[in-house]
């Protein structure tokens, strides 16, 4: 029998076949200007055995055949086109166990399958062999090599092994492998309790990453212990070191008047906070007065963090690497200590305090005149809620009526010229919950954004887009000045198609053209869609089909809301990036020469990644609360439409309560359900029955589990 015909048959020489592959392209990426030979190569990887050399000559063979190697002298091998082939991404793995990788530089992922991510795990930086490219599909990698971990601790549920000898720590994601515990590393966990487990190390060919509990949280299934287990998966502190909190204590928060007198002083102008009635840090305020010409003065007045907050102090440096707050059901995560967030910096009623601002000069039109930017003293003569506001707005009696209505007729015009001008109408649902005393959630409720909501709004969008102007536009050019600036690119036209097909389904039209037709289909869509069962799901959908908005010193301009230039500068006591554009800011206006743009580059990336991983732990903790408020639900029967459609079942939302659960397609009784991708469907073999995106149906909660934040439900069929 030849040599040929064992390979064929061996399935342990295939296995190694596989696993040689690998680590030659991994041997040969470390040496990409040296050309190896067999001997070097097996030597490199250790094998001594003759077998298995005569195995890694097979395998050299068939990659120099798939063009994966180069024999660039006779009997010495490199990788082929280092350049083309080898990427740079982070990975994002399913929980199928495929992946999809993030390359560097490029709008456009690359699929990995199962199987081909190494010992990947979720968030880290990979090096990816690409794949020869296929007509008409998408391009596909293979992991070669951890560049870097996105991070050594993770959370999940501790399981002993029933030997007592080892355990391992089950992850909950379903994007990651469950670690193994030694004996001896479990810190004496007990079965079913939430842990941090720290990777140790991932051996090339084992299934399971080595690890040893660090800390013991507790019971999985009480608040406080998955708020606190959320935070620290996503490597978000709660707690300020000890001597970021002493510094803090330490600064000068009082008022001094030889400062103020530096100022342009403004506490004898009417001036208030409008916040959520929950809120305690109030980084921005209103002025408002008449002028003699008959025009408006409208002051916005931003907390002067930066005064307080000076670089290189270790508070500076705390708020930058946590970059921004963190809002989770429960809790507020602070970027600042409290003394500063909540006292020194916020602009708290009746109390004379620092400020930097934007002052316009309006006219009845909403159109501003003059700008003033500088720093402030302030004094708020009011603090009012949304609620308070709104009543006032809506003809009720109350503390400066006339001065809110005039901001109120203001805010309208401001808003209708930026719809004009071809901004997005998103105004999203949150879902809030009523918490007990042991932060369980005892209801449900929506904030919706009202007239009061989006007068500060128009206000804060008017004074970052009039920032941004100021620093970027001299005499009407672009000043090329190093500023932090909020972008939001074009949408994926590819998406806008897939969308435009969705929405069909539904009965609705979505027309395609240049950006101020698109936005006006969008925008008339997003209205024809308020209050209907399918709303939260269309504009879900509508909003992924746009770009994400980063931050970045390249400014491209903000497609959702129209602007050319727009900036955040609004609340620097949650946002870091904030911190960075007032410190710009005041170098301008004090003449100082712009500073190095790559460094502020890195900044800006810094900002937006925190920025993503906190809306995760957000999202995070929204759908433990729903799991949650469902537990004593289970069985009872609940009206829906179809939120999304898999092969492997369908997403049900409930309109009540904004809750998604899944009806596996196992699980469907009376017929066997196969995946209609084009039509978003499972059609029965049988029946024809289409089950399909955005049918109303109803359901039974089958399981509502805590630990998966998982709803199931079954479907039921007349």
């Amino acid at each position: 029998m030849s040599k040929k015909k064992k390979f064929k048959n061996n399935s342990n020489h295939q296995n190694k076949l596989q696993k040689f592959s690998k680590q030659i392209i991994e041997v040969l990426f470390k040496n990409p200007n040296k050309p190896l030979n067999y001997k070097q190569i097996a030597s490199a990887l250790k094998l001594e055995n003759r077998i298995d050399r005569e195995i890694l000559i097979k395998n050299l063979y068939i990659l120099a055949k798939e063009k994966k190697i180069v024999e660039s002298e006779k009997g010495k091998y490199k990788l082929n086109n280092v350049e083309r082939d080898y990427v740079l991404g982070t990975i994002d793995i399913t929980q199928s166990g495929s992946a999809y990788v993030l390359v560097e530089g490029s709008e456009k992922d690359i699929y990995v399958p199962k199987g081909k991510t190494k010992n990947a795990m979720q968030g880290d930086k990979v090096r990816l062999y690409l794949f020869p490219p296929k007509p008409h599909s998408r391009r596909e990698g293979e992991v070669v090599e951890i560049v870097q971990r996105l991070k050594t601790q993770y959370t999940g549920i501790y399981e002993e092994h029933k030997t007592g000898t080892y355990g391992f720590v089950a992850m909950q994601g379903g994007n990651s492998k469950d670690f193994y515990i030694p004996k001896g590393k479990s810190m004496n966990a007990k079965n079913g309790d939430k842990v941090v487990v720290e990777l140790i190390d991932w051996p090339e060919n084992d299934d399971s990453p080595i690890g040893y509990v660090r800390e013991v949280l507790g019971n999985p299934k009480d608040s406080n212990v998955e708020m606190h287990a959320i935070l620290l998966e996503y490597g978000l502190p709660e707690d300020f070191p000890a001597e970021v909190i002493a510094e803090a204590n330490n600064i000068d928060t009082r008022i001094d008047e030889a400062e103020a007198s530096k100022r342009r002083d403004m506490r004898a102008v009417t001036t208030f906070t409008i916040d959520p009635k929950d809120a305690k840090d109030f980084d921005d305020a209103l002025s408002i007065q008449k002028l003699e010409n008959g025009n408006w003065e409208i002051g916005v007045h931003i907390a002067d963090v930066t005064h307080y907050v000076r670089p290189g102090m270790l508070i500076d440096q705390e708020a930058y690497k946590r970059a921004t707050s963190v809002y989770l059901v429960d809790r507020v995560v602070p970027m600042l200590p409290e003394i500063l967030s909540n006292v020194a910096c916020s602009l708290r009623p009746n109390e004379d305090k620092f400020t930097f601002s934007a002052v316009f000069e309006m006219n009845d039109q909403a159109k501003v005149i003059k700008s003033w930017f500088g720093r402030t003293v302030t004094h708020s003569n009011r603090r009012f809620t949304y609620d308070e506001a709104q009543v006032i707005i809506e003809g009720a009696e109350g503390d400066f009526k006339e001065e809110i209505l005039a901001l109120d007729r203001l805010a309208k015009k401001l808003r209708r010229n930026r719809l004009k001008e071809g901004a997005i109408n998103f105004d999203k649902i949150e879902v809030k919950f009523d918490l007990d005393e042991n932060h369980n959630p005892t209801g449900v409720y929506f904030k919706i954004s009202k007239d009061a909501n989006h007068l500060i709004e128009e206000f804060m969008l008017l004074c970052n887009r009039k920032v941004s102007e100021f620093v970027s536009l001299e005499n009407g050019k672009e000043s090329n000045k190093t500023y932090i600036y909020r972008i939001h690119d074009d949408p994926d036209s590819d998406k806008l198609i897939d969308l435009k097909n969705l929405v069909w389904q539904f009965g609705y039209d979505l027309e395609l053209g240049d950006r101020k037709k698109t936005i006006k289909s969008l925008n008339k869509l997003l209205a024809d869609v308020k209050g209907k069962p399918e709303e939260n799901m269309v504009e879900t959908l509508a909003m992924r089909s746009m770009s994400k908005a980063k931050y970045s010193t390249d400014n491209i301009g903000h497609y959702g809301l129209a602007f050319d230039y727009y900036t955040h500068f609004t609340s620097p006591i949650r946002r870091y990036p904030d911190m960075l554009a007032h410190r710009l800011l005041q170098d301008y206006l004090d003449k100082k020469s712009s500073p190095a743009q790559t460094i502020y580059e890195d900044k800006c990336l810094h900002c937006s990644a925190r920025e993503k991983l906190a809306s995760e732990a957000e999202r995070e903790s929204i759908k433990f609360m729903q799991v949650k408020y469902m537990l004593p639900f289970v069985g009872e029967t609940f009206e829906g439409f179809i939120s999304g459609v898999q092969e492997y079942g369908i997403f049900v939302e409930l309109p009540l309560t904004r809750s998604e659960g899944l009806i596996r397609t196992r699980n469907i009784e009376g017929d066997y359900y196969y995946f209609d991708e084009k039509n978003h469907a499972l059609v029965g073999r049988s029946t024809g029955n289409k089950l399909q995106l955005g049918d109303r149906v109803t359901v039974r909660l089958r399981s509502a589990d805590l630990l998966k934040k998982q709803l199931d439900f079954d479907l039921l069929v007349d």
